[in-house]
Parts: structure tokens; C-alpha cells; sequence
């Protein structure tokens, strides 16, 4: 990389990289907001969190609150790099300048297939979801959403962003409403749930581990699967009218968020109904208000919940255009991706990552029972790895900026690279309880499989084009 560009990308006038590769920056201050505090309010918590419950009790409310540690720490670690060199490659950019071309090309082409993979859980949960108005098979629902959120993808980003802005409002306000009425009932005992609800419901049913430790470790993949997404805001930093000034305040909003959504959700839906009320398969959240009686208010709920499904897969069809654009203008993804609309849209990119998340309305049509279940796990470690090179990609960059040798980030990480460490060490323990749980083994399977495929493709990459393949070297 020449000293230009490093200037010009550490300015954010260079329309090749700092300036956005050729994308409208349409997303401002409030929306960058909403999406950061909405990016991680989805299936994970709203269908997921049910089966966790069933596995670990109350003390799956420590487990939200240690796993939310960690991703701050990740943010942070990711925000002190946007801030050194806010691009729109983002994890997969970063990768090509701390540890090599082949880990970049990785990187993009993985967190590519997470976002198709989420797509699916999503568009998966959201059929679910329909089943409870109405019993029409998964497979048609899967069908249309996809087709739907497909085409309001096709908008301009600004639109992209306004639509989130509301869809995560919807999600938020949901969830602050739930927790306030949860605490009328623990106060004021009004429905059918006052006379019963209390605090100590969080250690009366057997305990806060009423099923062991071991059981609480083994449901870190689902705590961790919920909160995928919080990295979005990386990918908007091509898009952002102020990078350097909104994504440290969205990074900063992670403690809190999930202090108000999880933990605290947690710990008002537990106390109000008893752990041991809950199913897998069946939002927590709906669950509870048909607890309490509140037939209206489940249907609410659960319309909030389609909403925030539907949400998620809209920002994966966003992730997913882009991450394909980035890889081929660094020479590691097919030509035709780089063509934007007049719109600033990545057509072709975008088309390519719906019609894979057509897979989907397959799965919910040979299996609809435990569609869910099948992805999630894949989802997981798929996401996991963007996790991995981001505080990977930190810890080098701290180094070389002690040394002298690249500029200091203006939103430095506290505590790293300690913290960055101790993250990774979590992601670790994460994925060897992963491998110990028979059901999300699958995706421990899965992925040396698509490492394989990777190294593959990165062969016959070099092979026809090594000035493509080594461009991280040369930029």
C-alpha cells in the first residue's frame, strides 16, 4: 500500500477504499444506531433462548451476561480498527493486511457464508413463526420472504437504512414493553401470572444451575449465536456519512444493550414464569405471555419476533452483496461482482447470495421440524471465525502501532491486547463445547470441509491469476 492511499484512507476521500468503492455513504448517525442496537435482537434471542432455558435454567442469564463481556470486547477490538482504517471489506480487508491474502480470501468468503446461512435460520424462525396465526406449511412461507426481502434489497442504501432504523425499533420497544410489564406483574400482580410471579423463581426450581454447569457451558453456542450480527456495523463503514465519528458511539451502546435485552429480559420473563415452563422450538417471549394470559399480547409478540427474523435476513442480504463486491475488487471473487447499480446496489452479488438462500425453502420443506436446529450450529462457527480474525487482525495491528510502524487508532480497545486474548481463549472453549454436544457437531464436521474447498479455490485462484491472488501483498 502507498503512502496516498494510506492517507487518503486514514482522510476517507479515496473513492476506491476510504470513500466507500464507489457506494452512497446514505447511512447516517440515527440509523447506524438502530441497526448496531438491532443487528443483535434476532432469532437467537426471540426462538433460540427457549431451548436454552430448557437446558440451562436461570443460570443461562450468566451465561448471557460473561458471553456479552466477550463481545465487547470484540467490538472493541474491531472499533480500534475501523478507526485506524474504516473500509467496507471490513474483517475480510483487515485479514489481507495483518496476516496474509489466502486469510482474507478466507475470511470474505466465510462470513459471506454466514450471512446465506443466517439467511436461512432466519427466513426459517420467520415460517415458524407464521404457524402461529395460521397452518400453512413452512416451506411457502420460507418461499415468499425470501422473495419479498429480496426485492427490498434492490433500493437504495439510505431506504435500506431507513427500513432498519423502524424494524429495529419495533424490536426494541418490544422488548423494553415486555420488561415493563413483567415488573407490573412482580409489583402491582395483575394476570393470571401475579399471584405466582417472583423473584425466587430464579433459584427455587432446583437451583440457579438446576442442571449442572456442564449443562450451562453446553448452551454457549446458542448464548453465542445470538449475538452474531453486532459486527454489521463494520460492514457499513463504506456507507457511513461520519465513520469516525458514529461507530465508536455504536460500539459504546454494546454493554448496555445487552444488559437491557438479555440480561434483563432474562431475568423478568424468569421470574414472572418458571423456567421449567418453557420449551424448545418456542419463543420465550410468546411462551410467557400465554403464561400470563395475555392471549393479545403473545400475538404482539410474536408478530415483534417476525419482525426481528425478517430484520436479520434483510441486513444478511445486505452483509452478503457487499462482502461478494469486496472480494472481487481485491481479486479474490469472481469479475461480474463488482458492478453496482445506479443506486449504489450490488446487483449481481446480491441476486447470487437470494438464490442460495432459496436452500432454505428446501430444508423447511424436507424437514421443517428441526430446520432451525440445522443451521444454527453451522451458523455459529461460520460467525465465530469473523470473531477470530478481527481480534487476530487487533492484536497484530497494536503491535505494529506500538513499534511505530502504522498510526495509532483514535478508539484504542481498554485492556488489549489482554482482552483480545481472553476472547479468544472464550471462542475456543465455545467451540470445543461445540464438539462435545452431539447435535452442533455437525458444523465441526462441516467446517474443515469448507476450508477444504476454500484452499481449493485459492489454488486454481493463484494458479490463473497470482497478481489477484497476492493483492493484500501488493497493496
Amino acid at each position: 500500500m502507498t503512502s496516498v492511499q494510506v492517507d487518503k484512507q486514514h482522510d476517507g476521500t479515496d473513492g476506491a477504499v476510504g470513500g466507500g468503492e464507489g457506494y452512497q455513504r446514505g447511512l447516517g448517525a440515527r440509523q447506524i444506531q438502530m441497526i448496531a442496537i438491532g443487528g443483535a435482537i434476532g432469532t437467537g434471542l426471540f426462538l433460540g433462548a427457549g431451548k436454552a432455558i430448557h437446558k440451562a435454567g436461570p443460570s443461562l442469564i450468566l451465561a448471557y451476561a460473561i458471553a456479552g463481556l466477550v463481545i465487547f470486547f470484540i467490538m472493541r477490538a474491531l472499533g480500534e480498527l475501523l478507526m485506524y482504517r474504516p473500509v467496507s471489506g471490513s474483517f475480510a480487508e483487515y485479514a489481507r493486511e495483518f496476516i496474509g491474502p489466502f486469510w482474507g480470501f478466507v475470511t470474505g468468503w466465510t462470513y459471506w457464508l454466514f450471512w446465506v446461512v443466517t439467511g436461512i435460520t432466519e427466513v426459517t424462525a420467520a415460517a415458524t413463526y407464521m404457524t402461529y396465526w395460521w397452518n400453512i406449511p413452512q416451506w411457502i412461507s420460507a418461499l415468499v420472504f425470501t422473495v419479498v426481502l429480496y426485492g427490498a434489497n434492490l433500493i437504495s442504501v439510505k431506504l435500506f437504512g431507513e427500513l432498519e432504523f423502524w424494524f429495529s425499533m419495533v424490536k426494541v420497544t418490544a422488548i423494553i414493553g415486555m420488561i415493563l410489564i413483567c415488573a407490573g406483574i412482580l409489583t402491582v400482580g395483575f394476570s393470571d401470572a401475579g399471584d405466582t410471579a417472583t423473584v425466587a423463581h430464579l433459584w427455587n426450581q432446583g437451583g440457579f444451575f438446576p442442571n449442572g454447569v456442564g449443562s450451562t457451558l453446553m448452551t454457549l453456542q446458542i448464548v453465542m449465536f445470538a449475538f452474531l450480527a453486532v459486527e454489521l456495523v463494520g460492514v457499513t463503514a463504506g456507507e457511513s456519512k461520519d465513520p469516525k465519528t458514529v461507530l465508536p458511539k455504536a460500539i459504546n451502546t454494546v454493554p448496555w444493550r445487552i444488559a437491557v435485552f438479555y440480561v434483563g429480559a432474562l431475568i423478568m420473563i424468569l421470574s414472572v414464569v418458571p423456567w421449567t415452563e418453557f420449551q424448545p422450538g418456542v419463543s420465550p417471549f410468546v411462551a410467557a405471555f400465554e403464561k400470563m394470559g395475555l392471549g393479545v399480547g403473545a400475538a404482539i409478540v410474536n408478530f415483534v419476533v417476525l419482525t426481528a427474523a425478517l430484520s436479520s435476513c434483510n441486513s444478511g442480504m445486505y452483509s452478503t452483496g457487499r462482502m461478494l463486491r469486496d472480494l472481487a475488487l481485491n481479486g479474490q471473487g469472481p469479475k461480474v461482482f463488482t458492478k453496482l447499480t445506479k443506486n449504489g446496489t450490488p446487483l449481481l452479488g446480491l441476486t447470487f447470495s437470494a438464490s442460495l438462500m432459496l436452500v432454505g425453502v428446501w430444508i423447511n420443506y424436507v424437514a421443517p421440524g428441526k430446520a432451525f436446529e440445522y443451521v444454527v450450529s453451522f451458523a455459529t462457527i461460520s460467525g465465530m471465525w469473523a470473531w477470530i480474525m478481527i481480534l487476530v487482525c487487533q492484536i497484530r495491528y497494536r503491535a505494529k502501532a506500538n513499534r511505530g510502524e502504522l498510526p495509532e487508532s483514535s478508539f484504542k480497545a481498554p485492556g488489549a491486547p489482554f482482552t483480545s486474548w481472553f476472547a479468544l481463549f472464550f471462542i475456543g472453549m465455545v467451540i470445543v463445547m461445540m464438539g462435545i454436544d452431539e447435535g452442533a457437531r455437525v458444523s465441526l464436521y462441516c467446517a474443515p470441509v469448507w476450508g477444504l474447498i476454500l484452499g481449493v479455490s485459492y489454488l486454481v485462484l493463484r494458479s490463473r491469476d497470482p497478481e489477484g491472488a497476492a493483492f493484500a501483498k501488493r497493496s
